[in-house]
């Protein structure tokens, strides 16, 4: 078989270009895939011919190619052999094209714009502050969000490092005591309100308000004794359990306080009198305990330890040289007028003996201005007559747990022949008609209905049943949201105790009605319940009804009846 040699390169430069090799080869595969067709020889020996004759036509397109690339581009004049190098490999048939570096175009969707377009997957402006193509589609623009700027670790670490530690925001409280919402509460209910149950000041002139409350601003104990006070009288009205736990709060740190400062009194040694001497706001303490016993209602003698504590006080100090002469006026005789009533309710607490000379000239002055003192019977000289009563009763009482006859001696009765002319001498020297003088004669009237009582048997009688109806009108006098009902358990009592006849009751139940519905303290129903008592004894006709402090203790009441 021949040969091609048409397939060889000549010596003449060549323009065929990789694609005519290619071409050519194809052409040369076709001719010899005719050839090899038309004879009818084996395949093997023409199939290894055939691909030799192709192998042999690439390297000659090789060879014209490099002599091509030997030529010089700018003269046309081929190069030396010793100054072209050839080059290693297979050369690149579509060399890369050499072009000028493009800046790359950000592509992707922007982060930084508005953040109802980005809702809204529509095309933001980014204007400032608002975006125009919200304001053209009537939409609000909802801004832009916070530019979150990358930080290195390291700088992040000392960001953390920074702050890491805490900052205190705390500020102290601007009283000792108010600390809460419900501290706040306690103290306007305790200014507004139940500062003027307790005594007998209207409108703004109190002595609660206007010595008790500054001297707690400075002691955080007697504050807590207030607000203990006002939140047990919340209670009684509104029993929320906010109220409860924040009011055994202040209780349980007003009691600590005032044990601490009875116990650092007793270390600096006693006084004159063999007493430890306690400051203003200690005193104040105790009687304020007193009153929290009051007004949640107590029967089981909590208020015993209280007064004796404040017995001790008064015992100690002396009231005329005092550095705050109106406080020590206001509570002297504020603690004379519950332990004197607490005598008339009780079979052992007697009033505490005060000589004349260790009390302020103020008990024993002979004219009362139109709105003297802050209760009835202390400043005006009747306490003395009921103590005297008292004494009486305690001597009757005696003779009839012994049995003997007479039960009541001529001494006894001369003695309650002095004291029944001192009540017909006595003269409040108020304002005729005004709440205090109606307030002051009931108690005159119930003077003498405790002295009847005491001296007379159990039972009814003309001249007592007139003087418990004149009581009675001087209570029914008594306006009803005044002040002046604070005064009014006591005179209750005493006219509840000796009302015999049934027609008398529905007012003295009227009354403790509207004392309930005034002060809302905890200690009248107890003291309605012992009255409920008396009267029952009464219609059974037994004698034993003349002795309610027994009878209180019967069942099991040991309160104040103030």
């Amino acid at each position: 078989m021949e040969v091609n040699t048409s397939l060889r390169p000549t010596a003449e430069p060549s323009s065929m270009s990789p694609l005519s090799a290619s071409t050519l080869s194809s052409e040369l595969c076709s001719s010899s895939d005719t050839d090899l067709d038309g004879e009818g020889d084996e395949k093997e020996p023409d199939m290894t011919f055939k691909t030799e004759q192709q192998d042999g036509a690439m390297e000659d397109v090789k060879r014209t190619e490099s002599m091509e690339s030997l030529v010089d581009g700018s003269h046309g004049m081929p190069l030396s052999a010793s100054s072209t190098k050839k080059r290693r490999g297979r050369p690149r048939k579509i060399p890369p094209s050499v072009s000028a570096p493009q800046s790359k175009v950000a592509k992707g969707r922007s982060k930084t714009g508005c953040l109802t377009c980005r809702r809204r997957k529509k095309k933001c402006d980014e204007a400032k502050p608002s975006c125009h193509n919200c304001q053209k589609n009537a939409v609000v623009c909802e801004g832009y969000p916070p530019i979150d700027v990358w930080r290195s670790g390291k700088e992040r670490s000392d960001e953390v490092r920074r702050y890491s530690f805490t900052i205190p925001r705390g500020l102290p409280h601007l009283i000792g005591g108010i600390e809460t919402d419900v501290d706040r509460r306690f103290l306007d209910h305790f200014v507004y309100d139940l500062s003027h149950v307790l005594t007998l000041n209207n409108g703004d002139s109190n002595p609660f308000k206007d010595l008790l409350l500054p001297m707690a601003t400075e002691n955080k104990g007697l504050m807590h004794s207030l607000m203990a006070l006002s939140g047990s009288h919340m209670i009684a009205r509104n029993p929320e359990p906010a109220i409860n736990e924040r009011q055994m709060h202040h209780s349980h740190h007003a009691i600590s306080i005032l044990h601490a400062d009875i116990a650092a009194a007793n270390e600096r040694g006693p006084g004159a009198s063999g007493y430890p001497i306690v400051d203003d706001p200690t005193i104040a303490s105790t009687i304020v305990q007193c009153l929290i016993s009051i007004s949640q209602g107590r029967t089981d003698g909590e208020y015993r330890v209280h007064m004796d504590g404040a017995r001790t006080s008064m015992l100690e100090q002396n009231l005329q040289s005092s550095q705050n002469p109106e406080f020590r006026q206001f509570i002297l005789e504020f603690f004379m007028y519950h332990d004197i009533s607490n005598s008339l309710t009780s079979l052992d607490r007697r009033p505490l003996n005060l000589d004349d000379e260790a009390l302020p000239d103020f008990v024993f002055q002979s004219t009362i201005q139109p709105a003297p003192g802050h209760m009835v019977g202390v400043i005006d000289g009747l306490y003395r007559l009921l103590k005297k009563i008292t004494a009486l009763r305690d001597s009757i009482r005696a003779r009839k747990a012994d049995g003997l006859q007479p039960v009541v001696l001529y001494e006894y009765l001369s003695e309650a022949v002095k004291i029944d002319a001192e009540i017909h001498k006595w003269d409040p020297k108020q304002v005729i008609h005004s709440p205090r003088w109606m307030a002051a004669e009931l108690y005159r009237q119930c003077t003498w209905v405790y002295l009847y009582r005491t001296i007379q048997a159990s039972q009814p009688h003309p001249n007592l049943s007139g003087a418990v109806d004149a009581g009675l009108e001087y209570l029914r006098a008594l306006p009803p949201g005044e002040s002046i009902q604070c005064l009014a358990l006591l005179p209750l009592f005493i006219l509840g105790c000796a009302a015999f006849e049934p027609r008398q009751r529905p007012d003295l139940e009227r009354g403790f009605d509207n004392l309930q519905a005034y002060s809302n303290l905890g200690n009248i129903q107890p003291a309605r319940q012992i009255v409920h008592r008396v009267w029952e004894m009464m219609e059974a006709g037994d004698r034993r009804s003349w002795d309610w402090e027994s009878i209180m203790v019967e069942m099991k009441l040991d309160l104040l009846v103030t």
